[in-house]
């Protein structure tokens, strides 16, 4: 293949171009905010399962003790019936007066244990509420850190984004004065080749694979015509000679 050696020259200039919108490419790929969000996230997803867990048990621990305060309550009433029949003398039989003085003790004492079960169940529930408290302000310091970080790698996102769509429009330019079958040999290669499809020879040395070109290969180059496209024989990358070629 033959090509002016301006228009070798200048695929460097779209090379250059290319390789910035793959360091673009890569930047925005392994912004550091990228691992902080995922592990915030995880973070956070944790956080709210156990602050779901912490309400739920809360919310059965309100049911336990309203079904407690109602027990007590059931019991102390029937505790008031007994002590006004007892005082109202309605019961004069000595073996009812004795099972009713008795109820009404076994029902002091039933009043006092469901009271223990009330205070205990509210004591649990207090527990509860205070770590439903620490992890609701948990998740709130995760979520603003979350957000924050969001904000920073959306803000990279723009910049890099803008700086990509300015080394596009420019490689556009660059690519449209490149004679087409060059153009698509260095877009075969640079597919190939790990995204360098041409480099330059510089001191003998290729700047693609960085392998220096032996006697026979710089005296195969040195004999080229200068409109043909020179291919280095170690990594098969277009090799485009300059002034400084060291030919």
């Amino acid at each position: 293949m033959n090509a002016a050696p301006a228009d070798q020259i200048r695929l460097l200039d779209v090379q250059a171009l290319d390789l910035r919108l793959s360091q673009l490419a890569h930047r925005r790929n392994s912004l550091p905010e990228h691992a902080e969000i995922e592990t915030l996230t995880k973070d956070l997803a944790q956080l709210r399962d156990l602050l779901v867990a912490a309400q739920t048990e809360e919310s059965d621990t309100a049911r336990e003790q309203i079904k407690a305060e109602q027990d007590v309550d059931q019991v102390r009433q029937r505790a008031v019936r007994d002590q006004q029949r007892l005082d109202s003398g309605a019961v004069s039989s000595p073996k009812d007066l004795e099972n009713l003085q008795r109820e009404i003790v076994s029902l002091a004492k039933r009043q006092a244990d469901l009271e223990d079960v009330v205070l205990e169940v509210m004591e649990r529930r207090e527990s509860i509420q205070e770590r439903i408290a620490e992890l609701t302000e948990r998740v709130s310091s995760v979520q603003a850190k979350a957000d924050d970080a969001t904000a920073r790698r959306d803000a990279a996102f723009e910049q890099i984004d803008s700086e990509v769509a300015t080394v596009t429009k420019e490689r556009e330019v660059a690519s449209a004065t490149i004679p087409a079958d060059l153009l698509k040999l260095y877009e075969k290669l640079r597919v190939q080749s790990g995204g360098v499809g041409a480099a330059r020879l510089y001191q003998r040395r290729c700047e693609g694979c960085q392998l220096e070109l032996n006697i026979t290969e710089v005296n195969e180059v040195r004999a080229a015509a200068p409109d043909t496209v020179v291919r280095c024989e170690n990594c098969r990358r277009i090799l485009v000679r300059t002034s400084e070629s060291g030919l």
